[in-house]
Order: C-alpha cells, then sequence, then structure tokens
C-alpha cells in the first residue's frame, strides 16, 4: 500500500518514514508542498499525510487543490491547533486533522481508519477486461464471471486497488491473511500462482506480473508478459 507524506522537517519525515515502512507501508516522501502537490495529482495513493505549513504552496492551496480532482484521504498533520485551523481543514475536505507532537500509534490508527474507510465506500471496480465486485465477491474477465475463493477475491481485490503499484509479501501476507510474512513459507506465492491461473491462463494479455525480489503487481496496461 503507497502513501505519500508531505512534509518538509527531516526529523519527522524519518521518524515516520521508518515506523510505516516497519507496518508494510510503501512511503513517498516530499518537502515542498509545490511537488507534492504534483506527485499527488500524477501517482494514485492510498493515502496523503499533509503538513499545513511548507515552502512553495501550504497545505490549505494544496489541499483546495487536490480536491478538485481526487478522492484520496488525506490526514493533516501540523502544530496549528486552535479550532479555526481544525475547521478550516475540515472543510477544504481534509479527512482528518491530528496536532503536532502526536504519537506513531494514534496516526498509524488513524490511517487504518481512513483505507479501511475507503475501501469500503469502493464496491466496484474495472481495469481493462477485469472487472471486480466486491459487495457479491465477484470477478469478471473480458465478461466470463471466475470462479475464486474467498482469499483468492480479497488478493486479486488487493492487487486491483493499486493496480501499477508493486505490493511485498510481507504486505499481502498482512492485508489478506492478516499475519506477518515468513520467508520459510510460500503462501503467498501459492495463492498467486493459483490466482494467477484462473485470471490469466486462457488471455494473451497476462495482468498479474511477478517482479522478482520485489513482490507481485496488477498490470492493467498489458505490456509486460510474465
Amino acid at each position: 500500500m503507497r502513501l505519500l507524506l508531505i512534509e518538509d522537517n527531516q526529523q519527522t519525515q524519518q521518524w515516520l518514514s521508518k515506523g510505516l515502512k516497519e507496518e508494510g507501508y510503501n512511503v513517498d516522501i516530499i518537502s515542498d508542498g509545490r511537488d507534492g502537490l504534483m506527485l499527488a495529482m500524477e501517482q494514485n495513493y492510498s493515502l496523503i499525510m499533509l503538513d499545513i505549513m511548507l515552502p512553495g504552496m501550504d497545505g490549505w492551496q494544496l489541499l483546495r487543490v487536490l480536491r478538485s480532482a481526487k478522492n484520496v484521504p488525506v490526514i493533516c498533520l501540523t502544530a496549528r491547533d486552535s479550532v479555526a485551523d481544525r475547521i478550516k481543514g475540515l472543510e477544504l475536505g481534509a479527512n482528518d486533522y491530528l496536532v503536532k507532537p502526536f504519537s506513531f500509534a494514534e496516526l498509524l490508527a488513524r490511517i487504518r481508519v481512513q483505507l479501511r474507510q475507503n475501501r469500503v465506500c469502493t464496491t466496484w471496480l474495472q481495469l481493462e477486461d477485469l472487472q471486480l465486485d466486491a459487495a457479491m465477491q465477484q470477478a469478471y474477465r473480458a465478461g466470463h464471471p471466475l470462479s475464486l475463493t474467498r482469499k483468492e477475491f480479497g488478493l486479486l481485490w488487493l492487487l486491483a486497488q493499486h493496480h501499477g503499484q508493486i505490493l511485498s509479501r510481507t504486505l499481502i501476507a498482512s492485508e489478506v491473511w492478516g499475519i506477518n510474512y515468513d520467508n520459510e513459507t510460500n503462501i503467498v506465492d501459492v495463492a498467486i500462482r493459483r490466482l494467477r491461473s484462473k485470471v490469466d491462463d486462457d488471455h494473451s494479455v497476462k495482468l498479474i506480473i511477478t517482479v522478482r525480489g520485489m513482490g507481485y503487481m496488477l498490470n492493467i496496461a498489458g505490456k509486460i508478459n510474465d
């Protein structure tokens, strides 16, 4: 799962990056508001953590522009703790507002809440000729239903939500099975192999891609064959 941290304090960057990576998240970090907005608009992030006092463009401006184009969850991280500032952040479209200093455990809990709510809100995905219906736990390829187990559907849904992004075995094991990945087990590889046989075997364009040494991804462009 890929997150974006827009924060100009290097100590905060290092602290949050270390903690979030240990929890299995991929984190991109940028210090400048304008550059952060450009990255947020160009990439598909699962969640954005946004400081308010930034060089280049402040967080208020960034949030206003971002909200005109995207509905990605945003958590404001700021030392500005007045009620007026909190209200302003929420009215501009922030999903949550966390005042510095804060504990990492609290931020992590709020991130999980936002990601869970965002998953609940989305029940249908269509990527190329792949359709996923979360409400019915049913997947289709080129209009034909795929016979998937609940875990296989959950794995495909995870890959589809983060299409074009490499998901590590650690992240997949945590999100799909709720376990810590053990290098001595091949649970993820076996599940991917079974899923790939159902999704890709009857099609010339292969969607589920192995990125050696890193993990797996759903390649909706169909430009890579595996």
